[in-house]
């Protein structure tokens, strides 16, 4: 009998899970979507055990379908998870969820983020890497839970985010056993020490959050439980089966792009668009306030990095496909988009798409969702290559800010399910004036999750070990090369499309945000 290894990615749009076998090679996979609500303009939530439901619904299916395939739901030694890093909701006693999931999609806290950055603090810049707050940030949906949702407060026993809910669930855990591996700690934002990997005492009294309410911080690796009685029964899956402590989705398909050091660049094309770059530490060039970045703690020991981003990067790309051309259930509508969408010029012919259908941030934070410079000889292929290049024009100043402070991006790596599109990488090789690399693996963070669960149930104490095994499971199966023509073009029209959202555009978002309240 071999060894299998199960891993999930509890992702904002859907949560995936597979078995791996100790080849690393696919066994069985399955996924379901999770479904966000949106209570008022700008307000982003989700009920967390729908990611529970979920992940249990996919191990119930993957179960009978290892049998078919002649392995035994008994092989798999192993159960690891990563999720959304910058998202929580507060538990009870008994691990119960009291508050609504909030994620980096909503920006109900704006007011109170511009209030606490006014204040200029310095320690959370020298603490975390973070010199200001941001709507995302989860220590900012904390202080929102504590001064509306009183009376859940009182119950609330530790506050947790998605992927450490569902293997707590899987373990039987109650609320008191409430982990975070300290990748994820780092979404958080604030309220932690970056580099020691502990809470900050003095920053949490800063923010008004009670410690009492923080999860211990635990490695990624580290085993919190086995799989309990309850679950196995739902699942099908043996009791007992060690579940490790979990990591971040962004750190994890890092990992899976095979970014082991410091200086390297990666597009992880997924809700949020995240460009990031990897770093030995802080540096301070790209942790000036005003920056617009946001520093990270990777999976790894003395792994960091700095990432920007479009909230609702990915998250645009499905609005249109399902909202726009009405084909929420047909996933190969990207490929016909996309395919209409290449016989388009570069630039769209003039029409640009702002892809804040959430709401801005920083000097744009009264930004909104739009497309402009349409007319009659406009149709689905152009409004969907003007989708992507407006993700690609935000792309292009994260890409400044980083050569500014001297990162070498003449090679980035795409990984997630945006990776797959090759109009989408080579816009972006163009956009970017880079090389634009894809591996095998563009959904990586589950592959890399049962490589990690591997290590860690053999015994191996080198970490050396995870990069040597996730280096033999990669190979690259993409590359991108950027058209110098296309870079001078799109360089001419990032520079008046800059100038149209930063000063052009600002009275007319503030008029058109008013305008939703006209009764």
């Amino acid at each position: 009998m071999g060894k299998l290894y199960m891993g999930f990615d509890a992702g904002t749009q859907s949560v995936k899970v597979a078995v791996y076998d100790e080849n690393f090679e696919l066994v069985a996979a399955e996924s379901l979507p999770t479904t966000l609500t949106y209570p008022q303009p700008g307000w982003v939530q989700m009920d967390v055990d729908n990611y529970l439901d979920c992940c249990v619904k996919c191990m119930a299916k993957l179960s009978p379908r290892l049998k078919e395939l002649g392995r035994d739901p008994s092989e798999v030694v192993s159960i690891m998870g990563d999720g959304v890093i910058c998202g929580i909701c507060g538990i009870d006693a008994e691990g119960r969820p009291v508050t609504p999931y909030i994620n980096y999609l909503d920006s109900r806290t704006t007011e109170d983020v511009e209030a606490l950055n006014a204040r200029g603090l310095e320690i959370f810049g020298r603490e975390t890497g973070n010199p200001e707050a941001s709507p995302m940030f989860p220590a900012m949906f904390a202080r929102w839970f504590a001064k509306n949702m009183p009376d859940e407060m009182t119950r609330v026993v530790k506050f947790v985010h998605d992927a450490p809910y569902i293997l707590m669930s899987l373990a039987g855990l109650k609320g008191e056993d409430a982990f975070i591996d300290w990748g994820t700690m780092s979404g958080w934002g604030l309220g932690y020490k970056v580099e020691e990997k502990v809470w900050s005492e003095e920053q949490l009294e800063i923010l008004g959050i009670d410690p009492k309410h923080m999860p211990r911080i635990v490695k990624p690796w580290d085993q919190i439980g086995t799989l309990c009685p309850e679950m196995a029964e739902k699942t099908g899956f043996p009791a007992g089966i060690p579940i490790l402590a979990g990591a971040g989705d962004t750190m994890q398909s890092m990992l899976g792009s095979g970014v082991f050091g410091a200086g390297q660049g990666v597009d992880v094309a997924g809700t949020c668009a995240m460009f990031c770059v990897s770093t030995s530490g802080i540096v301070p060039e790209l942790s000036r306030p005003g920056m617009g970045l946001v520093f990270n703690s990777g999976t790894l020991p003395d792994t960091y990095f700095y990432w920007g981003f479009v909230r609702t990067g990915g998250l645009a790309l499905r609005w249109f496909k399902d909202n726009v051309c009405q084909k929420a259930e047909d996933g190969s509508h990207y490929k016909v988009l996309s395919d209409g969408a290449a016989k388009v010029p570069a630039g769209s012919r003039g029409v640009l798409f702002l892809p804040y259908l959430t709401g801005g941030s920083g000097d744009e934070k009264d930004a909104s969702g739009c497309f402009l410079n349409m007319t009659m000889d406009d149709d689905q292929f152009v409004m969907w290559r003007a989708v992507l290049e407006g993700i690609g024009y935000d792309y292009m100043g994260l890409a400044d800010n980083y050569r500014a402070a001297g990162v070498d991006l003449t090679r980035i790596t795409v990984t997630e399910g945006g990776s797959r599109d090759d109009l989408w990488n080579q816009i972006k090789a163009d956009m970017l004036n880079a090389d634009i690399v894809r591996y095998k693996n563009p959904g990586g963070a589950v592959l890399t999750n049962c490589v990690f669960g591997a290590w860690a149930t053999s015994g191996a104490e080198n970490v050396e070990d995870v990069k040597k095994t996730l280096a033999g499971v990669i190979a690259l199966n993409g590359d991108y090369k950027a058209d110098p023509a296309m870079v001078r073009r799109y360089r001419t029209l990032f520079e008046s499309r800059s100038k149209l959202v930063s000063d052009d555009m600002k009275a007319a978002f503030k008029r058109l945000v008013a305008m939703r309240d006209v009764e």
